[in-house]
């Protein structure tokens, strides 16, 4: 499980990538954390090194790459203990328009009661087209991975291979309805091969 500081370095570290191609220099790395010496940026890499979440490739300047992680389906790993168990937060679902998805962010800690038996995941909500349902943006849902969900449920569906959103499903004939929970956005419809369902929401974490 990631510490806030590795998780805000982590991102930053994504987003320099992302937008610069690049990863960022110690020197704006402690910037951007308001550190006082490199050798806690260190200590904070090789954190991130040893979790796996990024790689250092040796003898090169302002080398650091992220560990890929973009499938949902490579990040389900569950461990416990007395009273909470850890699952992983798999990055921002969208509630709204799909979005691309995106890397692990590390594990959460959930009650035992919101997961029960079989393999579960976190998401983050990005979007408010599940609003009616009770789902806002910001919250963090837990999901159960399944590949076949019952009529009407809430689930991750993954469209042509690399959209993912929370919608409601709705089986015509040969075609697939996503279904949003909020008049504002429109239903959409794909044919059943476009479409993967990776899991069904099963519970709810919300922080006031």
């Amino acid at each position: 499980m990631l510490t806030p500081q590795q998780h805000k370095l982590l991102q930053f570290i994504e987003k320099s990538l992302q937008e610069k191609k690049v990863s960022p220099s110690f020197e704006e790395m402690k910037e951007f954390m308001g550190l006082k010496s490199k050798s806690s940026i260190h200590r904070l890499i090789s954190g991130l090194e040893s979790k796996h979440f990024i790689r250092r490739l040796h003898n090169q300047a302002r080398a650091l790459e992220l560990v890929p992680r973009s499938d949902i389906s490579s990040c389900f790993l569950s461990i416990s203990n007395d009273n909470m168990k850890a699952i992983p937060l798999c990055g921002k679902i969208a509630a709204g328009l799909p979005i691309e998805a995106i890397q692990t962010a590390g594990n959460i800690l959930v009650p035992p009661q919101l997961t029960g038996i079989g393999e579960h995941y976190a998401l983050m909500v990005e979007g408010d087209s599940m609003r009616d349902a009770g789902i806002m943006d910001g919250d963090t849902v837990i999901i159960k991975r399944v590949d076949r969900a019952p009529e009407g449920a809430i689930v991750v569906a993954l469209i042509d291979g690399y959209e993912v959103t929370l919608k409601r499903l709705h089986t015509w004939g040969t075609s697939i309805a996503l279904e949003p929970a909020n008049p504002a956005y429109q239903t959409r419809i794909f044919s059943a091969d476009r479409v993967e369902i990776q899991g069904v929401l099963v519970g709810l974490m919300r922080q006031y």
